[in-house]
């Protein structure tokens, strides 16, 4: 039995956000790298590459993680152009990173080509207990959230509740975003070929 080798297709996602929300310990877990507990802000971006295969399809990941901090937005508007997906990251304990998600989506649509689909990671959710629910972000607002990024902008939007610290969903939420990126790649190739 003889199985066709496709090529390796590769996707720029940029990780996008407030400082201190988790970005970078998304990427270092997504990577399998460990978590650390200080955080330590990223100065102006940094970049991994990760090669999966999902659904049989090999593919490279290259995530971009840009400084959340006011003070490298010119910096950061270099890193948009050419990007096939973002990952916008908030974090549930930190309202105003919920509230500054907007802004975060404006930026990156001033300066990328199109618009582009979005994960929306909502992450620290392992802080979320029954004694602990006063004024954090809810699932609720999160998929509402998302749910109205898909509908006004007609993109592919997913929503996954996160935590870089125990792994929560964050294999899957690469994992569905890379499909998206895919089953878009593969559409956009038939447009081409018809």
């Amino acid at each position: 039995m003889s199985s066709k080798l496709r090529s390796t297709l590769m996707f720029k996602v940029a990780l996008i956000g407030d400082a201190a929300v988790g970005k970078t310990s998304i990427r270092r877990k997504y990577l399998g790298k460990s978590f650390i507990s200080s955080h330590i802000a990223t100065i102006g971006v940094d970049f991994a590459q990760k090669t999966v295969r999902v659904d049989d399809q090999p593919v490279q990941l290259v995530i971009w993680d840009l400084a959340g901090q006011d003070g490298y937005g010119k910096v950061r508007k270099h890193y948009y152009q050419g990007c096939s997906a973002l990952i916008m990251v908030y974090d549930i304990t930190n309202r105003t990173s919920f509230d500054n998600t907007s802004a975060w989506l404006a930026e990156s649509y001033k300066h990328a080509e199109e618009i582009i689909p979005i994960a929306v990671l909502a992450n620290k959710a392992d802080l979320r207990t029954p004694d602990n629910t006063i004024d954090l972000v809810s699932y609720d607002e999160g998929a509402a959230f998302t749910k109205a990024l898909r509908e006004n902008l007609d993109v592919p939007t997913i929503f996954f509740e996160t935590s870089a610290k125990n792994g929560e969903n964050i294999q899957e939420s690469f994992t569905e975003l890379t499909r998206i990126l895919i089953a878009r790649y593969q559409t956009e190739q038939w447009k081409k070929n018809k």
